[in-house]
């Protein structure tokens, strides 16, 4: 069923632009109003998010750590799974946002027949999710060579780098093929594993089938269902200079392409998507672990009254001796 309402939501939200992009109010609608709406609900939903994360106090040190700890000087510490500085935890966090570290060291586990629990590799998850994030970061930045008259250099190199396979008029782009694959199997892995389909929500589907409506989108405009590209860059360079020109060329294909990654920017600071900023704002990543070397003590303790015990006996010492406790004063 939560596949099922996540399917159907995304299909309805292609079929809005297929059934109502006809006159040029409704072009300039999902081709101008709709895209700044939704960068801006982008903007300011990532700011509140990274704002409400960052005034969240984080008096301790609680990295989360699977390596020695520097301690004294003839132990070896491990530097990166267990940094004691800022430069180990810059080493540490690279490796975690560009190559998923953790999700590479993750074991896969499984209660066999005769009831024994076991471990396995899981490089399969770690290698779909790093296909997806990177491709879907190529895609992006190649789609930055709308916006520009002159195309810059280090977009040119990576546009041929993506198609320097050669195959097909259009040239094909690897990423394309990446992303679909990777999405396909991030969400067949989702429904085909029992204890995973158990605890996943509409919210982990609906992401899904939107990037993979998106990518589909795309690859039907750019390989089968063509459309006047020059009036697409013309429409992305009004956009950025907020000078907007909807050509009657440009056909629908497009504005449900568009319209779909509209709701996903839409959609981002809300959902588990955000994970994108909030890595960087994680105290179990991005502190140091030098608990031996500093004390670090809540800066926010106030004076508490403590009731001692002496006022405890005081209170009750009749009670006390009434049911046989012993009492340190008479």
């Amino acid at each position: 069923m939560k596949v099922l309402v996540s399917f159907i939501a995304v299909l309805l939200l292609a079929l809005i632009p297929y059934a109502l992009v006809d006159g040029a109010t409704s072009r300039f609608l999902f081709g101008v109003v709709i895209p700044y709406a939704a960068f801006v609900i982008f903007v300011g939903g990532m700011v509140v998010r990274v704002l409400k994360w960052a005034s969240s106090p984080v008096p301790f040190r609680i990295p989360t750590t699977c390596g020695q700890q520097k301690s004294l000087p003839w132990i070896k510490h491990s530097k990166l799974e267990n940094p004691s500085g800022m430069l180990g935890v810059i080493g540490r966090m690279a490796l975690e946002v560009l190559f998923f570290r953790s999700l590479f060291r993750n074991l896969r586990t499984q209660l066999q027949d005769d009831k024994q629990l076991t471990y396995g590799e899981a490089k399969w998850l770690w290698a779909a999710g790093l296909a997806f994030h990177w491709s879907f970061l190529i895609i992006l930045l190649r789609h930055l060579r709308f916006f520009f008259e002159q195309v810059p250099f280090p977009i040119q190199v990576l546009d041929s780098l993506d198609s320097f396979l050669q195959i097909g008029i259009p040239l094909l782009y690897m990423t394309d093929v990446i992303l679909l694959g990777a999405v396909t199997y991030l969400f067949i892995r989702r429904v085909g594993l029992p204890h995973l389909r158990y605890i996943s929500l509409i919210g982990d589907y609906f992401p899904l089938f939107l990037i993979l409506g998106i990518g589909i989108s795309g690859v039907l405009m750019r390989y089968f269902i063509k459309t006047d590209i020059v009036s697409v860059k013309v429409l992305a360079m009004g956009l950025i200079s907020f000078h907007p020109v909807v050509a009657n060329t440009i056909g629908v294909i497009f504005f449900i392409h568009l319209f779909l990654l509209s709701v996903l920017f839409a959609y981002f600071p809300m959902s588990k998507l955000v994970h994108m900023a909030g890595v960087f704002l994680s105290p179990t990543r991005n502190l140091a672990n030098n608990s031996r070397e500093k004390r670090h003590i809540n800066p926010w303790n106030y004076p508490v009254h403590v009731h001692t015990y002496d006022e405890y006996e005081n209170d009750f010492r009749e009670k006390m001796k009434g049911a046989g406790l012993p009492v340190e004063k008479e």
